[in-house]
């Protein structure tokens, strides 16, 4: 298992998305500050509270960060669960746990097997800027703490000296 860094390229993970087609990552922030939020299942109240609070939170845009989320859920869960949520921000289902784990070092709950709550913030050319993860329901990346995290770090890149 590896944990991703800061520095570290995110690696290639694929996987079905919500409304058709494959969710490439990092490929799907490419050009813009990416959050990256892997959740537990819809059954997770946390992971609901989470991902509504990233979906609501209009100064994501004003940072140019863009929310992708995924899950081992099936198609049709993942479905309900966006729709009661109301989130429109990318999702995929049917995540490989095991697999997704072994390239970015996420926990794995055994039986079932599911990820754990993990997140990620990256930088518009797909480099690891920060990496929060679970062994369990709770410690979870939030907006208000990302968006701060982005703006400080764009005004201390055009401004290395202060």
């Amino acid at each position: 298992m590896t944990l991703l860094l800061p520095g570290d390229t995110f690696p290639q993970i694929a996987v079905d998305q919500l409304g058709g087609g494959v969710l490439r990552l990092p490929e799907a922030t490419a050009g813009h500050y990416g959050v990256v939020l892997f959740y537990r299942g819809s059954w997770c109240p946390y992971c609901s509270a989470q991902l509504r609070a990233f979906q609501r939170a209009a100064a994501l845009d004003e940072v140019d960060a863009r929310v992708v989320a995924l899950s081992v859920d099936d198609e049709p869960t993942t479905r309900a669960f966006a729709d009661k949520n109301k989130l429109q921000f990318p999702i995929g289902y049917g995540a490989d746990a095991a697999a997704v784990a072994k390239v970015t070092g996420a926990v794995v709950n055994p039986d079932p097997a599911y990820l754990q709550s993990t997140g990620f913030v990256l930088d518009p050319e797909g480099k690891v800027m920060t990496s929060v993860y679970s062994s369990g329901a709770i410690g979870r990346l939030v907006p208000d703490d990302v968006v701060g995290f982005i703006r400080y770090a764009r005004e201390h890149a055009a401004n290395p000296a202060g």
